[in-house]
Parts: C-alpha cells; structure tokens; sequence
C-alpha cells in the first residue's frame, strides 16, 4: 500500500501533456482540449512536434521543457512510452498518467521499471485518465466535463467512466474525482482507496471492479477506508465461469463471484448491481442515518403502495415492524380506530397534519428501525405540504434515531415534493420498491460495517490443537505424493483439532473389516478406500445400517466387486469400518474449504448431504474467523432457522456448529498445505456435532505460512513473557477484538490526571466506538501490543498496559501511543512495551516512529528521551511537544 507520490496525480502544480496534437477526432488532441479548457490554473506543457496546441507553443522533448512538471499526461504510442517516463523521472516529475493503449505484458513491465527508480506513480495504461472537477482538472479524453461533487468514482473501464460521468451530470450528481485506472501497472485500488479515505473533500467511494491483483493489499486498504466514509462497489462478472473443476463439493460450489462477495462483505462495503443502485445508495448512505436492525414501518395514504413495498421487503429478507403497544394507541388517538397496523394507511385524504402526526409516532416507537414514507398523488390532497410536514416533522424530531425515507409517486405532481427532500438530505426514490432496496442497503452496510475489523486470536482459547499429529498425516501423504488423505487420516487430522469424528478404523482386507466391526459394535456403515474414488456412493462404495461382523465381511467382499466393475483403474487400499450415527433430528450440514486464485483459502457453510450441489444452500467466508464471524456465516443460509428450533424440534448446539468452524479455520491458518477440505455431513443437534466422512487434499503451498490468507490472522509469534521491577510477570500479545471490556477496566482504573495526559482532554470512560477502535486491529498495517495478567483480588485476567501504532499507507512512518494503569507507574511496563514495539516496527521496515506528547507530561518525555527519541517543539500547538525515532537508517527519499 502506497500513496507515495498521488498528490502530484491529484493536486499537481503543473502538468506535461506528451503527445499533444490538434489533429481532430484524436485522444491527443481530446485531451488538450479537455486539459486547457477546464479551468486548471497551472502551467500545462504541450510537448509535441506541432508547433502550437490549443493556441500554446509547444515543446519539442521533456529536456526542453522550462519547469519539472508534477504530472505527465502520455498519449504517445506504447513503444515510445517507457523511455519518456525515464526522462520525466530524471527531470523529477513524480506523477504520470498512461492513456496509451496497446501495451504488451513485457512494454507493461518495462514501463514500470522505468518509473520505479524515480518513484514515479503510473496511473494506466490504457486509462481514461482522470477529473478532479474541484481543481479544474480533466486530463482525460472524456466527453463531458462532471460537475463537482463529494462522491469519488474509481473504475478500470474508461467506457465505464465515461458512461457514469454521462449519467450523472445528466442528474445534477458531482464528483470529488473519477478516475480511469487502466491496466494497473502501478496505480491500483488499494493506493486510491487508501489516498481518498484521507481526502476529506471525499464523502464516499464508488468502485467498478472487474478484477482485483492484490488480495491482501485491497483487503487491508479497504477495511480501512469503510471505516471512514462509505465506500460501495459494483462488480462485473457475476456470471462469470466458476473456479477451475473441483474434486470437493465446496470447490464446486465456491464460484469466484460468491467469493468477491464475502471479500466485500469481510471489508465493510456495499455491493450494489446497477448505476441507479449506484447513486441510491450514496444519497441513503451519505445521510449518516445510523440503523440497527430489519424491521420497517410503512406509512402510506395509498393501500395499494404499502402492499406494493411489503411484498419488495419481504421478498428481499427484511421485517415489517411490530408496533409497541404504546405506539398502537398514539396512532389509534390519531387516526381513529383499527388503523394501527403495518403498513400504517391514513387514507387517500390524508391532510399534512395526518402525516406529521403519523409520522412522530412511528419516529419514537422503539420496535421499528426506520420509516418509509409514501404518496401517492391525488386531486383532493397536497403532495408538497405533505412533504414540507415530513421535513418538518424530521426537523422537530432531530434526536430521534431511525432514520425516515421517502417516496412520492408520480411525475410533475412529484417533482417539487423531492427537490424539497433533496435540499434537506431526506433520502427520496421515485419507486416504493427503490426505497426498500434503499433501506436495505442500510441494514446490509450496519452488519458488514459490525464485520469489518472482526479478527480473531490465531488458537482460540477454547481447544489445544494436536499440531504434531496433523503435520506427520500431511507431511507422509505428500512425501508419497498422494494429493488427497485418505478418510481415515483426514479424520484424525480434525479429531486432533477437536472437530468430533465417529469412531472410523481402517481394514485392509473384508477379514480385517469384520474384525473392525466386532471392535467397534454395529450398527455400522463400510466404506471403500481408495485415492481415485471422489464419490464412494455413486460406484456402490458405502454400505449402512451393517450390523454382524460376518454381514459387514460378506458385504465388503460383494463390495469390492463392485467398485472393481465401475471403476477398473482405480486403487483400491482397502476399507473403513466406522460406527453408524444414530441421531434422528440431527441436521446435515457441511463445512467446507477451498483456494481461490485470487482471494486465498474460502470457508464454506451450508446444508449438507448427497445432494448438497443441488440444494446449493451456502455462504461463504474469509479465515480467520471468530465466533461472531462464524455465527454471521451460519446466519447467511437458508437452513439457519431451522438450526434454532420449530415446533418440537429442539434447537441445535449453535455454539458448537461455530466452534467446528473456528476450529477448521484455525487449521486452515495453521496448516497452508491444506488445499481443499469437506467434512460432508457434519451432523448437528442439540447434543453437538459429529463429522461423518471427510475429505482433505493437501499440497505444497504456493505462498508460506499465512501470506496466502487476504486477511493477515493474529501474529501470535509476537506472544512473550516480560518481568517488571518488583517481580510481577505479565503475558505480552497482540490485542485482539474480544479486549475490549479489558480496556474500558484499565480505564476505569486510570486517575483522571493520566486520562487528560493520555488523551489530551479531561476523560471519565471511553465510548463503545473509541474502545472498539483499539482493539479491533488490521495486523497488515496496525499492531497493538497489550501486557495482561491476574487481578490480584480476583484472579481475572486485566490488562496492565497498551502499546500501538499505526503505519501510513507506504510503511515509512508510524504513529505510536502507550497507556500503563495509574498504579503499574514507575516499573518499567511502559518501557518494555515501547522497546517491543519498537522492534516490530524495525521488523517491519518502517522507518519513523513518531508521536505527540504534552509538554507537561514529563513522565512520558523522559521515557522517550531514554528510548533515544528527538524531541521536536511544536509551533501550531505549544502546548505539545512532536518526538520522533528513526528506525535503521532514516527516511527514504521522497
């Protein structure tokens, strides 16, 4: 992650245009009209061998230009491409824009190469170019010059820009930026989305994505943007071919465009399917409307509308909400008798007054979690006073938390009603099913924004997984070169990371399979064992219900005939005896585990069985996971409300489905010779899990260790023991998520003198959000270091002290902040965890730390005089002091 560099592309003083020319209907001559004609007031450059462009002398070479332009603007052919970008970089220019197109993937490597020694940034090639219409700049060869605007539009198709920009500025709708990237020799989304999370003339992100090169780095970059402003994409290919042909139910059911989904969902962002989705969801997102749960009220003076918008919720998994029965009797003073229902209809007739009234009692009803409006014009009412009684009522109403969307139907009749809304942020659809859609916009962003930074510990805390005996069963199989385990060995590898298995043996011989039986005691299910066969039932491999040793001899002698008749080639190694489960209301599920090309290793959950290709009742997610991210998983299938129980079927042991989850999670992260995995049926009840059969390839990985994850899991190799100065020992780890009550404790611990030290201001607790900012951490780019040991009352386990920092984008500088308990002052805790910190940000190549302190915090200054911090005064903040360490050799060069 980079933005190195991207203001000269965004915000440049001057600009070089290479490759200018006035001959018509050309791109060069499209961009100089663009760029000279849009208002930019720097210099821009022509540099070409005509002698006036857009009425400007110009430049015979970038040797001859009288100022280093911050950026290049190149249309010359691609040949000609990598040898002017090595001349603008010996000029100094840092910022570059590729419209060429034609490259080949050696011109696209040589290209970078010659950017790469200047750290010049390449945006393209094959780009549109870019429109900053707030600076002036259009150094593209668009058709239309967008207005300006708050919204950032960042796609790899210029016909997509082009066609966007055409829509929009049809609609009124501005943009902060588009932004045409081209083939991505340099420039990708990661940089762009990390570079316009910290514009603050940004207030949302738009991505068109067809294809994603850097998982981790998109991942990472976009988490952390979500976090800031709203950022919502559309993903071409939804339809696209699935992964390569699988050998496991979860390859062939984890299709690629399901895996972006869980990517984007992991992330925090919004999906959408269409331009008008596009920009409904920036108006509903960008009203900062806070929502927190399903469930919408109806309030219509057309009966027809609401049952038009209930049938859109429904149909789309959202609630009507249940009145209170406090609300019931507002509205039923209100309107009369029997109107409080759901969709609430006040009546064709409905005057302003009806509206305002229904609305403030549906606006403080605590059962609903927001309130869509409609109207439908009629000759004996007024749609704009109507509308202005909305407005007013949200007005009167401004600490009330749902948030009121609206839809007034018609044409003209319509039009005044919407401008109204629109001048007072009040989100407005021209259909009732386009308001539904909105709103759940709002519902799917709250619980993907509550995903967004979920990372769990890398062991859970609750199960010791045997490592040694899994490495031997892998590291044998692919020393034999054998790419999938056998069933016996893949249920031994899950047994030994706690995932309950039926107890299975492994017979040779029909002889040695009834010896197995009469080990095990019937009833008993047969299985023939061979690496060739995928799907033992479907060649008479698997017989149930045996119950005498000399049945399960007779039937494993019949069997073996069999499967030699289907499949002649195949390698027969003999049988497995295991115990028949006999669990009537247990459910069948299956637990799954894939690699994609792009995104790394994919979980997999669903309803299970031999027809789970048909059912096809999954969802899918990115390791690692933790228990809410696994019960999130479960949440997204169909089968999930049966798990909960109906009628008098008990309700399965959900926490043990997610367990299994965390579990095979866990062995996914720890194991990356795992390849592709099914426990297919995992039997679930209210007694627990039982994994029937499994299967389990294995390889040697492409990427080590977890590099291959797009998530990076908890680094528990920073995990350490340190000793203070009166003894105490404390456990030192990375700070995970589920610490979060620990530090609303040390807080609470903390004398409000070292609170305003610490936080610059007086401080009694921290909110929700701050602490939840702490804790939870992208390990790609953050690291937060927490000593924690017993309470000495209690033997609880409480944290001691914090250290973090936080990375910039380019990984050379770093922000540190440090907090001790108020009673742990003056034993050294403090210090030991800055020199650890400091040592992982040298590991990790960051050149800077650096942080502000107060100027009466003596303590805190004295401590980083020691660790061999500069100490910087501040002028814009007397007050505060800047201190400063440089990590292995200083800054690199700019």
């Amino acid at each position: 992650m980079t933005v190195r560099n991207l203001d000269r592309l965004f915000k440049p003083a001057s600009i070089a245009l290479i490759g200018a020319t006035r001959k018509p209907n050309t791109i060069g001559a499209v961009v100089a009209r663009n760029l000279f004609n849009a208002g930019f007031d720097g210099p821009i450059m022509p540099v070409t061998g005509e002698r006036a462009v857009e009425g400007v002398l110009t430049y015979k070479s970038v040797d001859d230009l009288p100022v280093t332009p911050d950026l290049a603007v190149i249309c010359t052919p691609a040949a000609t491409v990598p040898a002017t970008v090595d001349a603008l970089g010996k000029r100094g220019t840092k910022a570059a824009i590729v419209i060429s197109s034609g490259f080949s993937k050696e011109q696209t490597q040589t290209l970078r190469e010659a950017a790469k020694p200047h750290l010049m940034r390449v945006l393209g090639p094959n780009s549109l170019g870019i429109m900053v219409p707030g600076r002036g700049l259009n150094a593209s060869f668009g058709h239309v010059t967008p207005k300006k605007g708050d919204v950032a539009l960042v796609a790899q198709s210029s016909m997509v820009v082009t066609s966007i920009a055409d829509w929009a500025t049809a609609r009124g709708i501005g943009f902060s930026h588009l932004i045409s990237m081209g083939d991505k020799a340099d420039v990708d989304f990661g940089d762009l989305l990390d570079y316009l999370a910290g514009d603050a003339n940004v207030r949302a992100i738009l991505l068109y994505i067809e294809s994603i090169s850097d998982a981790r780095k998109f991942m990472s970059a976009a988490r952390s943007a979500a976090r800031q402003k709203p950022v919502i994409v559309i993903k071409s290919g939804r339809t696209d071919e699935a992964l390569e042909a699988s050998t496991s139910h979860t390859g062939a059911l984890a299709v690629s465009d399901a895996v972006y989904d869980a990517a984007f969902r992991r992330a925090g962002i919004l999906r959408v399917s269409g331009l008008d989705e596009l920009f409904d969801a920036v108006g509903t997102l960008g009203t900062g409307s806070p929502i927190t749960g399903d469930r919408l009220a109806i309030l219509t003076n057309g009966g027809g509308m609401g049952v038009m918008a209930t049938d859109s919720l429904i149909l789309s998994g959202g609630r009507l909400a249940q009145f209170a029965p406090e609300t019931m009797d507002a509205l039923e003073k209100a309107l009369g008798a029997g109107s409080a229902r759901n969709p609430l209809r006040i009546g064709g007739d409905a005057p302003p007054k009806r509206y305002a009234d229904a609305l403030n009692a549906l606006m403080a009803d605590p059962n609903n979690d927001a309130v869509l409006v409609l109207n439908c014009p009629t000759a004996v009412t007024d749609g704009l006073a109507a509308a202005q009684a909305v407005v007013d009522t949200m007005i009167a109403n401004k600490t009330r938390k749902h948030p009121v969307l609206t839809s007034w139907l018609g044409d003209n009749t319509a039009a005044e009603a919407r401008k109204l809304f629109a001048a007072n942020r009040v989100p407005t659809y021209d259909t009732p099913s386009h308001a539904v859609r909105a709103f759940l916009h709002l519902v799917e962003y709250r619980r993907n924004q509550e995903l967004l930074m979920e990372t769990p510990p890398s062991v859970p805390e609750d199960f010791q997984p045997d490592g040694i005996t899994v490495r031997k069963i892998i590291s044998r199989a692919i020393a034999e070169k054998r790419d999938w385990l056998s069933e016996y060995e893949a249920k031994r590898v899950l047994a030994a990371y706690g995932v309950p298995v039926v107890d299975t043996r492994r017979a040779d011989t029909p002889e040695e399979a009834a010896h197995c039986a009469e080990m095990i005691g019937g009833p008993l299910a047969l299985k023939i064992l061979s690496p060739d066969i995928t799907h033992k039932s479907d060649v008479g491999g698997v017989a149930l219900h045996l119950t005498e040793p000399a049945e399960v001899k007779a039937e494993a002698e019949a069997m073996l005939a069999r499967v030699r008749e289907a499949v002649p080639d195949a390698r027969i190694e003999g049988f497995t005896v295991q115990e028949m489960a006999v669990r009537a209301d247990a459910y069948e599920l299956i637990v799954g585990m894939t690699e994609n090309e792009l995104f790394g290793p994919v979980l997999l959950f669903g309803e299970g069985g031999i027809g789970v290709e048909v059912v096809e009742d999954y969802a899918l997610a990115l390791p690692p996971l933790n228990m809410k991210l696994a019960t999130e998983l479960m949440g997204r299938t169909r089968i999930w409300r049966q798990l909960q129980g109906y009628r008098s079927r008990a309700a399965v042991d959900l926490e043990a489905v997610a367990l299994t989850l965390n579990k095979i999670s866990q062995l996914i992260v720890d194991f990356p010779e795992v390849a592709e995995l099914d426990v297919n049926p995992l039997l679930a009840d209210a007694e627990g899990v039982l994994a029937l059969d499994a299967r389990i390839k294995v390889g040697v990985p492409a990427l080590p260790g977890a590099k291959r994850l797009a998530i990076r899991p908890y680094p528990k190799g920073l995990e350490d023991r340190i000793t203070i100065k009166d003894g105490r020992q404390f456990l030192v780890r990375p700070i995970l998520p589920e610490d979060e009550p620990l530090v609303h404790h040390m807080v609470a611990n903390q004398t409000q003198e070292d609170l305003r030290l610490r936080f610059f201001a007086p401080l009694k607790r921290l909110s929700h959000q701050a602490a939840a900012r702490l804790t939870q951490m992208d390990y790609d780019r953050e690291m937060g270091l927490v000593a924690v040991g017993p309470d000495p009352e209690t033997g609880d386990t409480i944290m001691y002290g914090v250290v973090r920092i936080t990375a910039d984008p380019d990984n050379l500088r770093a922000e540190y902040a440090v907090m001790v308990r108020s009673d742990m002052k003056g034993q050294g805790l403090g210090y030991q965890l800055m020199n650890k910190i400091l040592d992982y940000a040298r590991s990790r190549g960051i050149k800077e730390v650096y942080g502000e302190v107060l100027r009466e915090n003596t303590s805190m200054l004295g401590m980083c005089r020691a660790l061999g911090f500069i100490r910087k005064e501040n002028l814009d903040e007397p007050g505060v002091v800047e201190v400063r360490i440089e990590l292995g050799g200083g800054l690199a060069a700019e």
